[in-house]
């Protein structure tokens, strides 16, 4: 398998974004139409009291042919959380479903710390309108830290497999000034969890599922699964922990896992491989995958450099 890439599809530079927001359209996520592919993503707006950014939820709706874009959102999907909540400083991501009649949307919640610099946790949003907007069953997160998970729980990706929730989601294994002089910075693996109503939910606890190719400092995010010819399909981004935002070496690449079970998953980032360009968009850092079917046709849509401020991009999948 390979994957073919079919450049940038969307460049939130280049169009009105609700909220005053005019950069980054980040872990895009489609939800597939009869005649459109709605991608949500979240942007980002500099909250006015200290400068810092806040993320929304923005969708764009384009054309089959992933190319041309009919509609971007005017409002965001959903408010931020209130205060002192688990989503007041920004949603990122967003990760949705359709459930029946409704859409269901898994958001990644941030707060601010005092120590370090944010928490997350994992909430469940309900759209009755096809996913024009999302309402929380709760202001509170369905996953978040436990015993054994003390930090840092997000990136929900969820799927409906033989009638039962399976939530694949990264854990926080801890914060680390890697040099005097640094802030901490995180580092997180990739977890999984079980749920019969997609509320209610029963980690494995503390069980990093995807082996590592950095070594314990590889940071893995954001998971998607998608079913191939028989067998399941991961695909994530790591990176390393420390001095990855401004430098390639050590940024975020695309890596992918399979299994036959949803049990063991073995590791293979060469087989389908997604190169980093020579120049461009995408030739410092490629991240935030989301694999997705569409007429008959396997996508990844994916972020690039400087964690998709300017945009995302797709690629096609070549057995």
């Amino acid at each position: 398998m390979k994957w073919r890439k079919l450049g940038k599809i969307f460049d939130p530079t280049q169009h009105k974004l609700p909220n005053d927001c005019g950069q980054f359209a980040q872990s895009p996520q489609a939800l597939v139409f009869d005649d459109f592919v709605r991608i949500y993503f979240s942007t980002r707006a500099v909250d006015k009291s200290n400068g810092k950014f806040l993320s929304h939820i923005a969708f764009v709706d384009m054309r089959k042919n992933l190319h041309e874009v009919i509609h971007v959102s005017a409002k965001t999907v959903i408010p931020l959380g209130g205060l002192g909540c688990f989503d007041e400083h920004g949603i990122f991501p967003m990760s949705v479903m359709r459930h029946g009649d409704v859409v269901y949307g898994y958001t990644c919640g941030w707060s601010r710390r005092v120590s370090v610099s944010v928490d997350t946790a994992i909430g469940l949003t309900v759209s009755r309108d096809d996913g024009l907007s999302f309402q929380r069953i709760g202001e509170g997160p369905v996953l978040a830290a436990s015993l054994h998970e003390p930090c840092l729980v997000g990136d929900g990706f969820v799927k409906v497999i033989g009638g039962k929730y399976h939530m694949w989601y990264i854990f926080g294994t801890g914060w680390k000034k890697f040099s005097p002089d640094a802030p901490p910075d995180r580092t997180y693996k990739i977890g999984h969890a079980t749920s019969s109503d997609g509320i209610n939910w029963v980690k494995e606890e503390a069980s990093q599922i995807i082996a590592d190719r950095l070594g314990v400092e590889e940071s893995q995010a954001l998971p998607t699964v998608i079913e191939i010819d028989g067998s399941y399909h991961m695909f994530f981004c790591y990176r390393q922990s420390s001095d990855f935002r401004k430098n390639k070496a050590r940024s975020y690449r695309i890596g992918h896992a399979y299994s036959d079970d949803l049990v063991t998953w073995t590791r293979d980032d060469t087989n389908p491989h997604l190169e980093a360009s020579v120049d461009g968009w995408d030739s410092d850092m490629l991240c935030y995958p989301h694999a997705f079917k569409c007429d008959g046709e396997v996508y990844l849509l994916y972020n690039g450099n400087e964690f998709g401020r300017y945009g995302f991009g797709l690629a096609v999948l070549e057995q």
